[in-house]
């Protein structure tokens, strides 16, 4: 069993107490890690705040090559980063290559956004003066990474701080931290200068805890729960930190009468479930217009029972094991709830026993129709394999309902007439809108969400502005 020590400064580092760290399709323990806490998290942050000095003082071209070194070698070795993913979070094989190549992506994107930070020279009013603009790194950046993407997730953090100069502490989900610290071993290979990139496996109160309350740290961002984010605000506050929260969802799919159904069931099993549902752009709630409402339902049922279950491993397997037992009794309370409440379940709604997995934790793909508007599917993130259907009349009506929700992260609808296309995405109020296309997250383009889905952008160019900050300059001549 391989043991993993925390990157600080340049070092593999060991601790007193270690961590286990288990796979969701067995139950067994398949590495130990060192449990880090609040002194490692501060000698992760000092270690920072020395290399940024100079990190930031590099030549963006030479920033530019490691990233891009770095992004060569998550390549060369995807095929072993995706094993251990696997191992680790569940999600079937060929998701997590995905994932680990999406990782590169982001890397290699910000290797070229590096060179291009421009500032602005601003006309004087007087003819002795003259006036600039100049983007500055905000200064060392605390990310605080979740276990549902725990590669990308990273480079889509780190990466764009790296970019603009600035160092960074990276504090990965305790269930899901190899990735993280198989991403710490490619920095190290890839050049990059010791304590430009720390690494703390551990408890999150107490690592939190440092990094809210260490003023070296000038940035924090943060992926995971609402309730979670706006307890980090108000300590962030004390300090005036900057803050990224990507947050909760509860994402609407919309299915109008002039969409193609094909399309459009092929989009939602897309959309849905992958990675067993625990994505935060997921669809939450399915809304389909009357006119095709048991047509389009009795595809997508089908579509769904055919889905198979079981091993990230097994190359025939489209949904694998949620992340723990918490997870399923979630799903499984949603369900019973809904049904409480005179919902029908159209396919699924319980658990499934996969031979010679041990104790996984799995759950059947699953449809419930005919819900009430006040059920918990339509009002919680269920982040798992469960999608609520509803019937709807007319376009003002499901987009009332669609924005029924403090939730603003993403939204999906499928339909043809232009007109409606426009008005639709004009009016829903997310940050991310997917039009016939299920899967709308790429690292070229901004992701992010509105009202408590949180807010600042990862990814596109606008994915470095949170980690520059601006300065005037004036000169007397």
């Amino acid at each position: 069993m391989k043991h993993y020590g925390l990157w600080i400064n340049g070092n593999w580092v060991d601790t007193e107490n270690t961590m286990a760290v288990t796979n969701p399709a067995t139950g067994e323990v398949i590495a130990t890690v060192a449990e880090g806490g609040i002194q490692q998290a501060q000698d992760a942050i000092d270690a920072a705040s020395r290399a940024f000095r100079a990190w930031s003082a590099m030549p963006a071209p030479d920033r530019a090559r490691i990233l891009r070194n770095v992004a060569d070698r998550i390549r060369a070795r995807a095929q072993g980063l995706a094993e251990i993913l696997t191992t680790e979070q569940g999600k079937p094989l060929r998701e997590a290559k995905a994932e680990i190549l999406m990782s590169a992506d982001y890397f290699e994107w910000n290797s070229e956004e590096a060179k291009r930070i421009y500032g602005e020279t601003i006309p004087a009013s007087v003819p002795n003066k003259r006036l600039w603009a100049i983007r500055q790194p905000v200064g060392v950046v605390a990310a605080i990474t979740p276990w549902n993407f725990p590669a990308s997730m990273i480079a889509r953090k780190v990466s764009p701080a790296l970019a603009a100069g600035c160092t960074v502490v990276i504090k990965p989900a305790e269930t899901t931290p190899l990735s993280a610290l198989e991403m710490g071993q490619i920095f190290e290979q890839a050049g990059m200068p010791s304590g430009v990139v720390n690494i703390i496996a551990g408890p999150p109160e107490p690592i939190a805890e440092a990094f809210l309350t260490n003023p070296a740290v000038r940035k924090l961002s943060f992926t995971g729960s609402t309730e979670v984010g706006q307890l980090l605000m108000r300590r962030a506050a004390q300090d005036l930190k900057k803050l990224s929260l990507e947050l909760g969802g509860h994402a609407p799919f919309i299915v109008m009468d002039d969409a193609d159904l094909e399309l459009a069931v092929a989009g939602v099993v897309a959309s849905k479930f992958r990675n067993a549902g625990q994505t935060c752009i997921c669809a939450n709630r399915l809304y389909v217009q009357h006119a095709i409402y048991e047509e389009f339902s009795q595809r997508l049922a089908r579509r769904v029972r055919d889905l198979k279950v079981g091993t990230g491993f097994d190359p025939s397997v489209d949904i694998g094991p949620m992340i723990d037992n918490s997870a399923v009794e979630k799903v499984e309370r949603q369900v019973r709830d809904a049904v409480a409440r005179g919902g029908r379940v159209i396919t699924g709604g319980q658990r499934v026993v996969i031979p010679n997995a041990g104790s996984g934790w799995f759950y059947a793909p699953t449809l419930v129709a005919d819900i009430t508007h006040d059920a918990l599917v339509a009002q919680e993130e269920t982040f798992g394999p469960l999608l609520g259907l509803w019937e709807y009349q007319t376009d003002e009506e499901v987009m009332q309902w669609a924005n029924d929700t403090p939730y603003g992260l993403a939204a999906y609808f499928y339909g043809r007439d232009l007109g409606r296309v426009v008005r639709m995405y004009e009016s829903l109020q997310y940050g991310i809108i997917g039009v016939n296309d299920p899967v709308p997250t790429v690292v070229q383009a901004p992701f992010g969400g509105v009202k408590h889905s949180g807010f600042g952008r990862e990814g596109g160019h606008q994915g470095l502005d949170d980690y520059l900050e601006w300065k005037f300059v004036s000169i007397g001549l």
